[in-house]
Parts: structure tokens; C-alpha cells; sequence
């Protein structure tokens, strides 16, 4: 019997000896790794890139807002049960919460000197900066004497204090937000973009001074959201039931009754979100495997031509002392060395390709090691696969009719 290293010796003289039928064949398998790898790469990055956007809006964290309304089953407005008093009772009330605030968010111009600059303004309280897992830079929070007392003071986000102040330094200095002037005592630490857009493109001044200088409410307390933070992510799920028991009591929804609010877990849109993108990266990854299914047919098609063109040296080899075995293992052999660097080439261009698409589109790639392991493992199948039959197609052959063969 001929020893592997004789085979894998013979398998690649011949392949060499057609070098452009050989490049030619293994380019289906090429293409179809390389559309294998920037799928995975494009859909994994996707994932990541959604994954960081919403976890910088908080970790275990709930949002409780107003639900709509209907009028003859179209949706036609928000109903502004939620307030003050039931972020309060959140707190006190429900054992798997650790911090609640209540939110009220408009828009507004904010000068400084002769610099303005339109912004989100957020009404809150001192436990926002948990709740959202937000650090302060530099300055402090509130107090809680300025949030009973509306305070004119603010915190800036770091594009507010990009914009008005430039390198200098924003901590005790004053602004106005639409007429009021504000004392600014804290700057907020920079949490870049989230799925809500620019996070820190913001203002937060105590809710009372939010209601009672800024923007005032025809029913005092009402707030526009709540946000809560669980003691644990294994709490979320146990909190959210706690809530939505405890705002029902408190709003007198009867038995069988629609809620007149809203709990959202900011964990579960991320896990549905990155689903959703999971399910398309397979579903793509899938057409483009189609690729390597051409690849495999391409392979078997110019292993049955050289079958056919090397018949008289199979006899040959026969004569000598060569074993159907020995005849076989030689071209699955071809069919292997094809494919895998088919394979090889194709996770390398693959790489390049996700590379290039990051370089010059701005979108995040990332190739991870098992799609590399996948692409390349499903391209050496492939050409087990489809080198079988002209193989065994070889193996087969008498020896007297290989000779005789022109």
C-alpha cells in the first residue's frame, strides 16, 4: 500500500501539472467561503455594535411609560396616568427594584454667552445616574435639598459642553435654558451613541425645577417615563411583575382591564433585537452556502474529466502493484487538496473582504473563529462529498481495459 506522504505527493504533481484547470476549480469553492465569512462577519458585528448601543442605555433596566389610547381600535394618543407619587411607590414597594426615577424630557435652546445650542432637557432625580450606570466626570449630583427646593442647577453631557464651552472647563459657570439661568455643577461622562441617538446630547436639571421654571404640567407630579433598575438581571422578570401589580392597584384597573401604561425590559428588546439579526445572518449565510454546493459540483465534474484523461496511467499503476485502495485514497486525495485550499483562500479573501467593508463603509465586522472553522470544515466536506464517486469511479476500473484505454 502507498504511504500517505506518497499519495499526498502524487495528488498535488498532478494537480500542478493543471495548474489553471486546478484554479479554475477550486474558484466556486472560493467564492462560496468567502460569501460564508463576510456574512457571519457582517451579521456578528451588527450584533455586537446593537449589543453596546443598548447596553449603554443601562443594565438591568425597565422603562415605564404611558400606553396609548384607542378610539375605535386606532391608536390616537398617550394617556398620562404615570407620576411622581407611583415612582415613589415603585421604590418603596417592590423588593426586587434598587432605583427608580422619574423622567421628563423636552427640547430647549441652551446659551452660554454668545454660544446657543438646542438640546434635550431631562427632568430627574438623583438616582437617574444609577439607574442608567452613569458616571459624573467632573462636579457632583444633585442634592437632595436642591431637588425639593428647584434648584437652578445642571448637569451637561459631553456634547452640550463641547458645543457652549469648548476646552473650558463648564463647573460653576452659568447658562440659560430658555430664560432661566442655571449654575452648572456637574459634567457627565461621555456614553456615546445608544439606539436613542447622541447620549450625550443632554441636560439634566431636578424634576421640580423641570415642572416649576421649565416646563410646566396642567396636572402637578405627572411624568413622562419611569425608569427603574433591578436589584439583579435574574430580578428583571420578578420586578416587571411587581410593577405592573403595583400600578394596577394603584390606578384602579379593574380584573380583565387593558393597562394604562407600559413596561418595557430594556434586556429583552436587546436579546429580540440580536435574535432578529441572528436569524438573518443564517438565513443569508444559507443562500450563500449555495456557493460551496456549486463549488462541490465543480469539483466533481473536472475529477470525472481527469479520470477519463489519466486512464492508462491508473492501468499502469495497476500493473505495477497499485490496490483499488491505493487508486481510490488518490483521488480523494485530489478532491481534498481542491477543496481545502479552495477553503483556505477563501477565509483569507473572506477576512480581507470584511476588512474593507469596515474600512471603507464605517460598519462594524467581526469574523469569529468558529465560521472560520465552519467555512472551512464545510469546504473539505464538500470535497470529500463530491470526490467520492470519481474516486471510487477509478477504483473500479479493470486493469487490462485501463491499458488498452487511448
Amino acid at each position: 500500500m502507498i504511504s500517505p506522504i506518497q499519495t499526498a505527493h502524487i495528488a498535488t504533481k498532478a494537480l500542478w501539472a493543471n495548474k489553471m484547470r486546478s484554479a479554475l476549480t477550486v474558484l466556486g469553492i472560493v467564492i462560496g467561503v468567502v460569501a460564508v465569512i463576510i456574512m457571519f462577519a457582517v451579521g456578528t458585528g451588527a450584533r455586537e455594535e446593537i449589543s453596546a448601543k443598548m447596553n449603554s442605555l443601562g443594565s438591568n433596566m425597565l422603562f415605564i411609560r404611558p400606553d396609548v389610547f384607542r378610539t375605535g381600535g386606532v391608536r390616537s394618543g398617550s394617556v398620562q396616568t404615570l407620576n411622581v407619587k407611583d415612582a415613589e411607590a415603585i421604590g418603596i414597594e417592590c423588593p426586587s427594584v434598587t432605583a427608580v426615577a422619574p423622567v421628563v424630557n423636552f427640547s430647549a435652546q441652551v446659551v452660554q454667552g454668545n454660544t446657543n445650542w438646542s438640546t434635550r432637557i431631562t427632568g430627574t432625580t438623583g438616582p437617574f445616574l444609577t439607574v442608567k450606570d452613569w458616571e459624573i466626570e467632573d462636579g457632583r449630583n444633585f442634592t437632595s435639598t436642591e431637588e425639593r427646593g428647584a434648584a437652578k442647577v445642571c448637569l451637561l453631557g459631553e456634547t452640550v459642553a463641547d458645543e457652549l464651552f469648548g476646552s473650558e472647563d463648564p463647573i460653576g459657570a452659568s447658562v440659560r435654558i430658555g430664560k432661566v439661568p442655571f449654575k452648572v455643577i456637574g459634567l457627565l461622562k461621555s456614553k456615546g451613541e445608544s439606539m436613542m441617538g447622541d447620549e450625550d446630547d443632554i441636560v439634566l436639571v431636578p424634576f421640580t425645577t423641570a415642572r416649576k421654571r421649565l416646563s410646566p404640567s396642567r396636572t402637578p407630579g405627572r411624568v413622562g417615563s419611569i425608569f427603574v433598575k433591578s436589584s439583579s438581571p435574574e430580578r428583571l422578570n420578578a420586578a416587571q411583575k411587581e410593577i405592573e401589580a403595583l400600578l394596577r392597584q394603584r390606578h384602579r384597573i379593574k380584573e380583565g382591564a387593558e393597562d394604562d401604561f407600559r413596561v418595557q425590559n430594556v434586556t429583552q428588546m436587546v436579546e429580540a433585537t440580536k435574535s432578529a439579526t441572528g436569524v438573518m445572518t443564517m438565513l443569508l449565510t444559507a443562500v450563500a452556502s449555495v456557493s460551496l454546493l456549486v463549488g462541490g459540483i465543480g469539483i466533481m465534474n473536472i475529477m470525472l474529466v481527469s479520470v477519463t484523461e489519466r486512464t492508462r496511467e491508473i492501468g499502469i499503476r495497476m500493473a505495477v502493484g497499485a490496490t483499488a485502495t491505493d487508486i481510490r485514497i488518490q483521488f480523494m486525495t485530489e478532491a481534498l487538496l481542491l477543496s481545502l485550499i479552495g477553503g483556505l483562500v477563501g477565509v483569507a479573501l473572506g477576512w480581507g473582504g470584511a476588512f474593507s467593508i469596515t474600512r471603507f463603509t464605517g460598519w462594524n465586522t467581526s469574523v469569529p473563529v468558529f465560521a472560520v472553522v465552519l467555512a472551512v470544515g464545510v469546504s473539505a466536506a464538500t470535497g470529500m462529498f463530491f470526490g467520492y464517486y470519481p474516486a471510487a469511479k477509478a477504483a473500479r476500473l479493470n486493469p487490462i481495459d485501463a491499458l488498452r484505454h487511448e
